[in-house]
């Protein structure tokens, strides 16, 4: 857990922070003392947390959300395309297009958009995967995207400097994206998943919420990639 006094008076916002990961990050940013707001397709707040309903790949409604949430002390971007993973000979151009418009063109939109509202000494925080440094065939698409989202991040950290940019990044981890809660699929693939991890299991989106934070309150950490796979990357 993180004091309460690295949160207390900071303004969280989390795109894509109405399900999954992102809402685990907001409820634990929320629970650290943080004033939270998240950005999503759908306005879903509650739990003390604040809502904005913006696209990521439409820039004028980001610049809007943004326009009306104000001062920014740590950014977190966590929105992804439903993407499979598909083999090139069957992978097609609207499935590539869609990744890179959501994880690519839509985070570079955000903190764009962000930035005239951000604090001089804010966070930002990417998101990327355990593909962009794990390669397999029917990976190639979440491989290059993932692989994007860290070298935006790292030249950002420079260009933006005094303020931080990190990624976090996370391995298979058991959220609405795998299914219903408790659905015979979802349990059996998260079973299967987590046997072939070192660590015997798959990740919580409540553990993986804690790297943001750490992002977020370590003022000496910038440029960083922090995985959180479960020993996924260890082969």
């Amino acid at each position: 857990m993180f004091k309460q006094s690295a949160f207390t008076g900071k303004n969280v916002v989390v795109v894509g922070g109405t399900s999954g990961i992102g809402r685990a990050v907001a409820l634990a940013a929320r629970a650290a003392g943080a004033t939270v707001t998240v950005i999503g397709r759908s306005a879903r707040g509650g739990d003390g947390i604040a809502a904005v309903a913006a696209d990521i790949t439409d820039p004028a409604a980001l610049a809007r959300a943004f326009g009306g949430i104000g001062g920014i002390d740590a950014l977190v971007l966590t929105s992804g395309a439903r993407v499979g993973s598909t083999r090139l000979a069957e992978l097609g151009m609207d499935e590539i297009q869609l990744a890179f418009d959501v994880k690519v063109y839509g985070y570079l939109s955000a903190v764009k958009a962000a930035l005239p509202h951000l604090a001089p000494d804010a966070s930002v925080t990417l998101t990327s995967g355990l593909l962009s440094r794990k390669f397999g065939a029917g990976g190639l698409l979440k491989s290059m995207v993932n692989a994007a989202v860290e070298a935006m991040a790292k030249n950002l950290a420079k260009e933006l400097a005094p303020r931080r940019v990190n990624v976090v990044s996370p391995g298979v981890t058991d959220t609405e994206l795998w299914g219903e809660s408790g659905a015979e699929a979802r349990v059996a693939a998260m079973g299967r998943i987590g046997a072939g991890l070192p660590v015997g299991r798959v990740g919580q989106a409540g553990e993986v919420a804690q790297a943001y934070l750490l992002a977020m309150a370590n003022g000496f950490m910038s440029g960083a990639v922090i995985d959180v796979e479960g020993g996924g990357l260890l082969g």
